[in-house]
């Protein structure tokens, strides 16, 4: 049960991320067409069916996704809870996620003739999206200043999308009309409408971070503010390149060309920045607001002696100290003829799962797998210079890691633990550790061959920082089923940084391969990346628990 709940919270985070991200495009694209690319003469027969082509895929996507939502939902709380199912579809969210499923729908099966008016009234449907999510948000279940809340909630969703969720359509636009005066135009709208959507989204977050956090002590003291600051640090980046491009289309009419495929550059950067904030976003609402945690808050105090810089543990402890796994506990129970349970219970086994050897074994392989990303970025920062062109072996530094991950990742298993080689194999979390494993090796070959310009193809080149930015996107969502909650809130005060940073790493290595030669921003971008690489590196290696 412990786990299946554990995969529904994990499943209902994704899922909300999800709607957040389809909502965000659907909302944005309708606006885009109504108030940026207004009228057949800005849009054009096959901007308008590109853009409502993605329009209709990302309502479709949202219907399901928030339908999904609601059964997972559902099914969870009614296995946890005992509640009878008369009683889930009676509740509010149950409802407001219908509303959106129907509206999603809806605007997924909007009627052809009715696309190429684009009047208002398609902004019915999108409403009613707006007004769901809003009523499955923090700011509905609140007793206390909820209307203001929903009115922030409402404008913050709303920014968010006539923002984020118009860049999308704004890069089509650069793609399909041809004329250059129209394109101009058309940017400069969506410039305008961007800077405004940019001090909305900064009044409605101040506002909402005043009610929900509360004080300066639950921004580092609570996971709702470690994870709110880490939005807040990505929303600062989307600034930067939402600067740039403010810049950039000031210039357009003296250079289009050069000017207008930078644009789109970092447009593709912003798009996926704001992908990462919108998870962000969507991670929090898997907590309760810091405002609502007054109690076993983390002080200041407390997290800097735990992560105050100490020398990292590059020796493992003794393997006969480390907790016995659980498949090695049910072994033992069926040769004693002991009942074996199929899930952990508190208390039933007489062992400690949290030994100092478990933290210290924990510590070793994080501090280890540290030094390795620390020497990948040493290695990729100096071959940024043509008098360390050897540097650029940097990606079969992934190979060391792949060794060590092979050889020491599993303790209980073979060639340290009583399990054997091919015996180890049996245990599923095992298989995924050595299917990484050869991943790593596969992607240290390939990267190699990219570095060394032995593949030259662009879409080659991009498969690495796309794995940074997945990668970072991915940890967002990790959450750790400690029972001590100021030790689950001091190791994602780790994760998350981490999660940050390879966000940025990813999308700078994006923009260096991506942006023009002559853009002057190409050069400073490719220093970025190897940087963050090296910060991971020291976090990792500074992790500890004890």
């Amino acid at each position: 049960m412990a786990q299946m709940l554990a995969f529904s919270g994990f499943l209902a985070v994704l899922l909300r991320a999800a709607i957040l991200c389809l909502q965000t495009v659907v909302i944005g694209g309708l606006f885009f067409f109504i108030l940026v690319a207004r009228g057949p003469q800005n849009r054009g027969e096959t901007l308008l069916e590109s853009g409502w082509k993605l329009i209709r895929w990302s309502a479709l996507g949202l219907a399901l996704s928030q339908a999904l939502f609601l059964i997972t939902n559902s099914a969870a709380l009614t296995y946890s809870t005992g509640i009878p199912l008369g009683q889930v579809f009676s509740a509010s969210f149950f409802w407001a996620g219908l509303v959106a499923v129907a509206s999603g729908f809806a605007v997924a099966l909007w009627p052809v003739g009715l696309r190429q008016s684009m009047n208002l009234v398609v902004l019915f449907p999108a409403a009613l999206i707006l007004a769901a999510s809003v009523m499955t948000s923090h700011s509905a279940s609140r007793m206390e200043d909820r209307t203001l809340l929903m009115g922030l909630t409402a404008s913050h969703y709303l920014a968010t999308a006539t923002w984020i969720g118009g860049l999308p359509y704004l890069l089509l636009a650069w793609k399909r009309i041809p004329d250059k005066e129209v394109q101009i135009r058309v940017m400069e709208r969506f410039s305008r409408l961007a800077q405004a959507s940019v001090a909305v989204l900064l009044l409605a977050g101040f506002g909402m971070a005043w009610v929900l956090v509360g004080s300066w002590s639950a921004m580092y003291g609570t996971a709702y503010g470690v994870m709110l600051a880490a939005k807040v640090s990505m929303f600062a980046a989307l600034l930067l390149l939402g600067a740039a491009n403010f810049y950039i289309v000031r210039g357009l009419p003296r250079d289009s060309g050069r000017g207008a495929k930078s644009l789109a550059r970092f447009g593709e950067a912003e798009i996926g920045i704001g992908l990462a904030v919108i998870l962000t976003a969507a991670s929090m609402t898997s907590q309760p607001p810091a405002a609502d945690l007054t109690e076993d808050r983390l002080t200041f105090e407390e997290i800097a002696a735990r992560y105050a810089p100490r020398i990292p543990r590059f020796s493992s402890p003794p393997l006969n100290e480390i907790s016995e796994s659980t498949e090695e506990l049910i072994k033992r129970a069926k040769v004693e003829g002991k009942p074996a349970p199929t899930s952990f219970v508190p208390g039933q086994w007489d062992i400690d799962f949290n030994t100092w050897a478990d933290k210290a074994w924990s510590e070793y392989n994080h501090n280890c797998a540290g030094f390795v990303v620390f020497l990948l970025g040493i290695l990729a920062l100096l071959s940024r210079s043509r008098y360390f062109a050897w540097a650029k072996i940097w990606p079969l530094a992934f190979l060391l890691l792949a060794i060590f991950l092979f050889f020491r990742a599993d303790p209980e298993n073979w060639p340290l633990g009583p399990n054997g080689f091919w015996e180890s194999f049996q245990q599923t979390d095992v298989l995924q550790h050595r299917a990484a494993v050869l991943l790593i090796v596969v992607f240290a070959v390939f990267q190699y061959r990219v570095e060394m310009k032995w593949v030259k193809s662009m879409t080659a080149a991009l498969v690495f920082p796309a794995v940074c930015m997945l990668g970072g996107m991915v940890l967002l969502t990790h959450t750790h089923a400690l029972s001590n909650v100021k030790e689950q809130l001091l190791v994602d005060m780790t994760h998350t940084p981490l999660a940050v940073l390879a966000v940025y790493a990813g999308w700078s290595r994006w923009l260096e391969l991506r942006l023009p030669e002559d853009n002057g921003t190409r050069k400073y971008v490719a220093w970025i990346w190897p940087v963050c690489f090296i910060l991971i590196g020291l976090l990792l290696m500074d992790y500890h628990e004890m």
